[in-house]
């Protein structure tokens, strides 16, 4: 339940802060007022699109608030503990701020969250049903979802959803599969040949690699020949050579030792260098050895360089990419080469996709159609309540193509007179007829998707539904309001006196103009006050003794 709510510099309004109860609240007041606005801003506390046009002029931002009374359900609980999110005393604070820049941000309990989190969460807290829904119900889709909500048949729609996306996803790869048979056969030869032609290389990863180092080796071979005897002869092989001249160092250090053991530390530090000096001799003279030009083997290296350079130029920029290009084309020919037996194997896979969803799909359409039977009767019982009894309502439901909604089409059927063939919403429905008709799918449909939990109140918010009516028919629908408020919260925007004789508290909003600029507020009226808001209403803007006793006579009715 909405218990308080806070609005800054949003549009008209400068700053107004108002709370509300359970049963029957309504807001009136002149047309321009801004009645509105308070629904347009409980719509952005559920998650609404923002928009930096509703910002104030003269301000950097908007700021909306609301305290609701938290719902005690686990679903709802649940939600708020997986999003971190704390109650404080049972209540639960939601923030919306609008930047003049266009950026927006919202608040739970101060804490940042996303408008997404906001719109998660305001099925738990209420429903707003304003004119454009109205509209709505012309859209099949919208009267395919109320029949499902109020046949609580959401669960078997995802089963049926699920099946669906089963057997289109198989279905489409039988498709795509045919229709690139026929460039995959054309395309059998190409592949054949570049598969052929990388096989007979018999490639190895690191190839090209090793063998560049050894074709400059091959190329080098009397260079490197020179180079490393000259290296053996200055470490080994030469009257000056650093074995030499280091063993000559040795041994005056082992004579410097004994008389003088203190120079021991050095002999230690120089036998490693003989060591590494005789051990680097060693290697080199088998360097020196495996040297040999080799004609021969640098022309077989230099042809199969030739040849992966070949491949590269036509397959990839490295052995690994040549590689890869022939697993992706041994994979192409497999699966030609298994076409027929995959297809064979996706057909079975259709067959059973088509009878799993056409299980669903029926158990679907038992639901609907079970529900179509009580939802007609249902809301007949409604329209009487709203004047418009005798008004034939039907569900009508026929076999449509398959879909992740399941295989039915429906449309509503009403017939607002007594003996006409029942036809549909846009063709037969006025304006009040259809608002009565909206107020009465709303409180069916809503009162079988959300039964509120002991101790907590849903709001329901009604933008102008009673629009389109007037006298005897306002006065049922403002009865209707008051059956629904009974236990629950009512948020009602009218501009009909007949229905705002019915309020349990009655707000009114009004433009005024101070310091050379508009602003709106909203204030919750007296007994006193309430009678001559709703002989405004009745008589304009001059008010009178028989309009303020005629108020006073409506609001009388109306507690009876």
């Amino acid at each position: 339940m909405l218990v308080e709510l806070v609005v800054e510099n949003y549009a008209v309004v400068e700053r107004i802060r108002v709370r509300f109860h359970r049963g029957l609240n309504l807001l009136t007041g002149e047309t321009g007022s801004g009645k509105s606005i308070v629904v347009d801003a409980l719509g952005l506390l559920f998650g609404g699109r923002a928009s930096s046009e509703v910002v104030r002029t003269g301000s950097d931002r908007a700021r909306i608030s609301g305290i609701f009374e938290a719902p005690s359900t686990p679903a709802f609980r649940g939600l708020l503990e997986s999003n971190g999110v704390e109650l404080e005393d049972g209540e639960l604070l939601l923030e919306r701020e609008i930047q003049s820049s266009g950026k927006s941000r919202a608040f739970i309990g101060s804490r940042p969250v996303s408008a997404a989190l906001l719109k998660e969460i305001a099925p738990h807290l209420g429903d707003i049903h304003g004119q454009h829904d109205q509209q709505l119900l012309f859209s099949a889709v919208t009267q395919l979802e109320m029949l499902d909500g109020f046949a609580s048949g959401e669960s078997s729609v995802a089963r049926a959803g699920a099946a669906f996306r089963t057997w289109h996803a198989v279905r489409r790869e039988i498709t795509e599969m045919e229709r690139g048979e026929q460039e995959k056969l054309r395309l059998a030869d190409l592949w054949s040949f570049q598969k052929r032609e990388i096989e007979e290389v018999s490639l190895k990863p690191g190839e090209d690699a090793q063998l560049e180092a050894e074709r400059r080796v091959l190329l080098n071979t009397t260079r490197l020949q020179e180079n490393a005897e000259g290296a053996y002869g200055a470490l080994y092989d030469s009257p000056g050579a650093a074995l030499a001249q280091v063993r000559q160092a040795r041994r005056r250090l082992e004579e410097l030792s004994k008389i003088d053991p203190a120079s021991a530390e050095m002999l230690d530090a120089l036998k490693p260098a003989e060591i590494a000096i005789e051990e680097a001799a060693h290697s080199l003279r088998g360097y020196i050895g495996s040297l040999e030009a080799d004609p021969d083997r640098l022309e077989r290296v230099e042809s199969r360089l030739a040849a992966i350079e070949k491949l590269k130029r036509k397959y990839g920029g490295s052995v690994e990419e040549i590689i890869a290009f022939l697993e992706d084309v041994r994979a192409k020919l497999s699966s030609v080469e298994n076409a027929a037996e995959r297809k064979a194997e996706l057909a079975k896979e259709l067959e059973t996709a088509a009878a799993a969803y056409e299980r669903s799909a029926a158990e679907l359409s038992a639901i609907r159609r079970k529900g179509a039977k009580a939802l007609e009767k249902t809301v007949q019982a409604e329209l009487a309540e709203v004047a418009m009894g005798g008004t034939v309502f039907q569900v009508e439901l026929r076999p449509a193509e398959w879909s992740a909604h399941g295989s039915d089409q429906v449309r509503f059927l009403l017939s607002p007179n007594t003996g006409e063939e029942p036809k549909p919403l846009d063709k037969i429905a006025s304006g009040g007829e259809l608002s009565r008709l909206a107020l009465s799918l709303k409180t069916c449909v809503t009162a079988k998707e959300n039964k509120p939990a002991a101790g907590s109140t849903r709001t329901m918010v009604f933008d102008e539904v009673d629009s389109g009516i007037g006298g005897a028919t306002a006065e049922a629908v403002g009865r209707r309001l008051k059956k629904l408020a009974k236990g629950s919260q009512l948020l009602c925007v009218t501009h009909l006196a007949q229905v705002a004789g019915f309020a349990d508290h009655h707000y009114r909003v009004e433009k005024r103009e101070t310091a050379g600029r508009t602003s709106t507020s909203i204030e919750e009226l007296s007994s006193k006050d309430r009678a001559r808001e709703i002989a405004r209403m009745l008589s304009g803007q001059t008010l009178t003794p028989e309009a303020v006793k005629h108020a006073e006579q409506l609001i009388k009715m109306a507690s009876a």
